[in-house]
């Protein structure tokens, strides 16, 4: 077993496939849930393109950070922001 994987410019060579809507883009580059399926973690590339809002729930903890662009985002008690390339969101698990 190795000691880490590298994954050589992922963001400009991965495509993440459209996960819902028209324009909703989710993938990830590499998973440990075939290794640690009891506390899996991953690493992949989220894309969000002008459109239909993304109403989504997690079934998993998530982390997101704005790497391009600029969006609103909003959840159900009614917090909103606009984020910016460089911010970082938490979204638990529900």
């Amino acid at each position: 077993m190795t000691g880490f994987t590298y994954y050589a410019k992922a963001q400009s060579t991965f495509k993440p496939p459209l996960i819902a809507n028209e324009n909703a883009f989710l993938g990830d580059v590499i998973s440990s849930d075939k290794d640690n399926a009891e506390k899996p973690i991953s690493c992949g590339f989220y894309r969000l393109e002008k459109g239909t809002p993304l109403v989504y729930t997690y079934t998993y903890d998530e982390m997101k950070i704005i790497l391009e662009g600029q969006f609103e985002i909003s959840d159900e008690t009614g917090q909103k922001v606009t984020a910016s390339p460089g911010d970082v969101f938490y979204f638990p698990k529900g």
